[in-house]
């Protein structure tokens, strides 16, 4: 498996921006691929119950175009966010949101503050057919607070098919180290290249697909030469 660090797939995203790649196409073409790996896995997505869980980062924001973009199947759509809208931390993520936000016939969202609130919505999650996990992806670090945590064990306890946006929450994208709990999903649909804390962790990560976001080689070639 070909992988790359959290830091280089950074810094692949700076030389993206440098050259006139956003970071919001990026995002649309990270979601629009989640989008195209599950219809290719299920074939009809109507009336499925997809349930994005997202977190306030941009592992978030590819859950938020990946539901735009699987509206167009009509599958019951609830997009869940940890936090509040004015904790969404990049405004590529913020415009995916506030876009879901007029999608008021195809998507349900759902913001979730504390346990309460997220124990109040625990049946949409653990009635999907298809969960996609978008919680931390690559911006993991120490002891998973609350309603994350509980968030990650209902996942974990749902029989629906699991997909990792990315990386598994929980699951360091460096080493691949589980310092707390971690998604266990069916599948990781991870962008560009498969992050190196993917490599081994199969129990966590299931089948690992690399998807292309749109990335040329130039982004990348200078570090083709260390």
């Amino acid at each position: 498996m070909d992988t790359i660090t959290p830091e280089q797939m950074k810094r692949i995203e700076a030389n993206c921006e440098k050259l006139g790649i956003s970071l919001l196409l990026l995002m649309e073409n990270a979601g629009r691929s989640l989008a195209d790996y599950l219809k290719t896995k299920f074939k009809d997505l109507k009336d499925k119950r997809i349930v994005v869980i997202a977190g306030t980062g941009n592992n978030g924001g590819d859950g938020f175009a990946a539901a735009r973009h699987l509206a167009r199947y009509r599958p019951e759509i609830a997009v869940v966010l940890l936090g509040s809208k004015e904790e969404i931390k990049t405004s590529e993520s913020l415009t995916n949101w506030q876009i879901l936000e007029k999608m008021t016939t195809s998507v349900r969202l759902m913001t979730v503050a504390d346990l309460e609130s997220l124990h109040a919505i625990s049946n949409i999650i653990l009635e999907a057919d298809v969960l996609l996990d978008g919680i931390f992806g690559t911006g993991i670090k120490g002891e998973i607070r609350e309603p994350h945590s509980s968030a990650i064990d209902l996942i974990n306890k749902s029989r629906a098919f699991k997909v990792a946006i990315d990386i598994p929450s929980g699951l360091d994208p460096l080493d691949g180290t589980v310092h707390d709990k971690a998604v266990r999903a069916e599948a990781t649909v991870t962008m560009h290249k498969a992050k190196s804390g993917l490599a081994r962790r199969s129990e966590y990560t299931g089948d690992v697909v690399v998807v292309s976001i749109g990335i040329p080689p130039e982004a990348e070639l200078e570090l083709a030469h260390q």
